[in-house]
């Protein structure tokens, strides 16, 4: 069956990641229609001889005007070095390929400075001489504090070192004797020659997120707890993206659909691909990712990841995506699309904070509870139960079960054409026959007794039956479907639509309902 999804999409964005209790770092993402990419900014060696270290020395002189031409934050009690955070826009050009914005300083003339403190660092500094040879490593997981530009085209605003003491969370400038009126252009014969080596700060690939089966989360692990314009990506294979943080809701809700468009899009052309190595009645309609909400909640975990699948006759419940055709053995449960009732929770029905919830009651009458991210994959399981309950119904055609009616052992069918046929299980014989818009309404007591309330349609009036089944919410789940396919045949457009259509002449499915004493 055919789902339609929005167009698979390509996007760009730098934004912040967090992994485990680390500052949040600039990360780049760029979504293709298989795979998301996560970047984060380096420093690479573009010429010379092969260089495999991360550290470079560069010497640089003081300048009459505009002294170092550098600006620094950060140092050790902040856990990190002390950082380079700008560059005068005279001295840039002179520094193409030596120095960086987020270049860690380690060594100042020979002197360890990891430790060191900012103040320390910008005392060294001072007393280095006209002189100063710098050993720098580029910081690929600045803390966002420093707020670096992701740019070098910033123009440099120098800090009066004269008055006040440096700090670790502001830009101190290395420009003794810079005066901001100063127009005369710096003298480049007094800088450093370029060496052979050469570097340049770039984009490089952090991790690649097979797109096939991943699964989104905007949730703790295990939680309710929606993180606040955040979620990550997990593949298939547990890879994880890290916690991707936005500056706007709008941002983190459009990256969300857009990745899910995508997923969604995957699974769509993976579903026709399997579909060809099985017959007609054991097709997949639809399967991806959805949290369970635990029965039995250990310690604190009250969601784990499930991946559901409709085929066939079934829905199945897996850990982890069936690859092979023995996988699908494997499944953790399964249940009769036809004796399973899928119903979308509206908010009074949650059951925490979780949103884009739905139930599936089983035909032991347990309550399945399942969340997923977004609206619109709610709305894609919806259709998906509808579906896969219409094609098995208009397969099968008629469900015959057990039941006792007046301490006799009598059969009854819901059959697709004819309706409800209740017959002597010994003989046989036809005991009565309603069609299903004869169906007026029903109630059950909960545990195994369901009241039919019939029309009769010579005299009109309302003729009651009463069963008894072994398999109480297995029948009302039937009746429900066939109900449901009934209608669907009768209105061509229901197998097209989202929602469920309805048709005169016959009763409200609810009219079939659970739990409604008699």
């Amino acid at each position: 069956m055919d789902f339609k999804t929005s167009n698979e999409e390509t996007k760009t964005g730098i934004y912040l990641m967090q992994e485990g209790n680390e500052e949040p770092f600039n990360i780049r993402l760029h979504l293709a229609r298989d795979i998301l990419t996560i970047q984060e900014q380096d420093v690479i060696c573009l010429s010379g001889e092969p260089f495999y270290s991360s550290e470079r020395t560069v010497t640089i002189r003081r300048q009459t005007i505009g002294g170092f031409g550098l600006s620094i934050k950060g140092g050790a009690e902040h856990k990190i070095p002390v950082v380079i955070s700008k560059i005068s826009k005279e001295q840039k050009a002179e520094l193409s390929g030596l120095l960086f914005i987020g270049d860690g300083i380690l060594q100042i003339n020979g002197i360890n400075v990891r430790s060191y403190r900012h103040e320390e660092v910008v005392q060294v500094l001072r007393n280095a001489g006209e002189e100063v040879t710098l050993t720098v490593s580029f910081l690929k997981k600045t803390p966002a504090f420093l707020k670096l530009p992701l740019c070098e085209d910033c123009t440099c605003i120098p800090s009066d070192q004269s008055s006040g003491t440096s700090s670790p969370l502001c830009d101190s400038g290395l420009h003794l004797n810079y005066h901001p009126n100063n127009t005369d252009t710096l003298s480049c014969s007094s800088w450093p020659t370029s060496p052979a080596l050469r570097w340049e700060k770039r984009w490089v690939d952090l991790r690649l997120i097979p797109l096939l089966h991943s699964r989104l989360s905007r949730y703790s692990p295990g939680s309710d707890s929606c993180r606040k314009n955040a979620f990550q990506v997990i593949a298939m294979d547990g890879v994880c993206s890290g916690v991707v943080q936005f500056a706007t809701a709008e941002d983190c809700l459009d990256w969300l659909q857009a990745i899910s468009s995508n997923i969604s899009s995957l699974t769509k052309h993976n579903v026709k691909k399997i579909n060809r190595n099985f017959p007609v009645n054991q097709q997949i309609i639809y399967m991806g990712w959805a949290d369970e909400k635990e029965q039995d909640s250990v310690q604190d975990r009250m969601y784990s990841p499930k991946f559901l699948a409709l085929r066939g006759s079934s829905l199945f419940k897996f850990s982890a995506p069936p690859v092979t055709t023995w996988d699908w053995t494997r499944a953790e449960k399964s249940f009769t699309v036809y004796e399973i009732m899928f119903k979308i929770l509206k908010d009074n029905d949650l059951l925490d904070k979780r949103k884009h919830c739905f139930s599936v009651q089983t035909e032991s009458g347990e309550d399945m509870f399942f969340s997923v991210e977004l609206d619109c994959e709610l709305l894609i399981w919806e259709k998906a139960f509808q579906t896969a309950t219409f094609l098995e119904v208009e397969r099968i055609q008629c469900k015959t079960y057990a039941c006792i009616m007046e301490s006799h052992l009598m059969g009854l069918t819901v059959d697709f054409t004819m309706g409800f046929v209740c017959f002597d299980a010994a003989s046989k014989a036809v005991l009565w026959r309603y069609k299903f818009s004869q169906l007026k309404g029903s109630s059950d007591d909960g545990k195994s007794k369901i009241k039919f309330l019939f029309q009769n349609q010579d005299s009109k009036s309302i003729e009651a039956k009463e069963l008894e089944f072994s398999n109480l919410f297995a029948v009302l789940h039937c009746i429900h479907a066939f109900f449901a396919a009934k209608v669907a045949c009768l209105d061509p457009m229901f197998v097209e639509s989202q929602g469920t259509a309805t048709t005169a002449g016959f009763p409200s499915l609810s009219a079939i309902s659970c739990h409604s004493q008699t």
